[in-house]
């Protein structure tokens, strides 16, 4: 059950996440590894969320979490086309979560 309390904090989180997977929005490697971070999160608590997608789409999620995992550290500056392919990696990688 969601608390008043939480609301606020659920709101910000969504607003970063769009900031983030906005095409409008410059990405940035602190941008990256909160979103990374907050997939962990999500599937190590469980998320319910996790429980209504398909065991494929799940492996997908995977995937693209660990190919946005490797960019991140093979690169500390990204050019607009690898920041494109970051960003798609990452919404591949939180699909379903949000």
């Amino acid at each position: 059950m969601t608390t008043e309390s939480n609301l606020p904090d659920s709101r910000l989180t969504n607003d970063r996440i769009d900031r983030i997977l906005s095409p409008d929005h410059p990405l940035c490697r602190e941008d990256v590894v909160w979103m990374l971070e907050y997939i962990k999160k999500k599937v190590a608590d469980g998320d319910p969320a996790l429980r209504d997608l398909s065991q494929p789409r799940l492996l997908k999620n995977f995937h693209y979490f660990a190919e946005a995992s490797m960019l991140l550290i093979r690169r500390k500056h990204y050019s607009e086309q690898e920041a494109t392919r970051l960003r798609n990696c990452l919404i591949e990688a939180s699909y379903g979560l949000k």
